[in-house]
């Protein structure tokens, strides 16, 4: 017996996430999604994944590059997220960005909170996603910024920390 979809989007939300934008380039151009399904998998080797809608325009450049970078955005990088997520506006995403290469050659975005440099290591089909599994190569954190929260269809900031 399936559950009710309407009931599963519901529950799914209240699971707070973190924002990403996964990059690639491929095809001579820059190619990137905004993402909240992403998670780290292992130590040793260092390992991420990240879930991605089979009619995404990325994931074929995913395919054909064979490597990724995972971003983290940063508070206030909301609109960098909606851009991203938008649909049928992937020539523009990356306009007005200056972004630097990792090793992989995947974009990285500017002012992330933090940014992960991935070959793919492995892809599993999961009904209407993709799972890409990435060794990491390289990363970056930004110790002046904090995470872009995603909570129940909205953007969401973590209270200051304490001193």
């Amino acid at each position: 017996m399936a559950i009710d979809r309407d009931l599963f989007k519901s529950v799914l939300r209240r699971w707070a996430s973190g924002v990403t934008i996964v990059t690639t380039r491929a095809g001579g151009r820059d190619h990137g999604m905004t993402v909240s399904s992403f998670s780290s998998v292992s130590l040793d080797p260092p390992l991420v994944l990240v879930c991605a809608d089979k009619k995404a325009n990325t994931l074929p450049a995913i395919a054909e590059s064979g490597a990724f970078a995972v971003n983290v955005l940063a508070q206030g990088q909301q609109a960098l997220s909606n851009r991203f997520a938008k649909i049928g506006n992937e020539a523009e995403r990356f306009d007005c960005l200056d972004c630097r290469r990792g090793p992989s050659g995947s974009p990285w975005i500017p002012e992330a909170h933090a940014v992960l440099d991935c070959r793919v290591a492995a892809v599993h089909d999961a009904g209407d996603h993709v799972i890409y599994v990435g060794e990491v190569l390289a990363a970056e954190i930004d110790e002046t910024s904090e995470p872009l929260v995603y909570y129940d269809a909205r953007y969401a900031e973590l209270a200051p920390r304490s001193a």
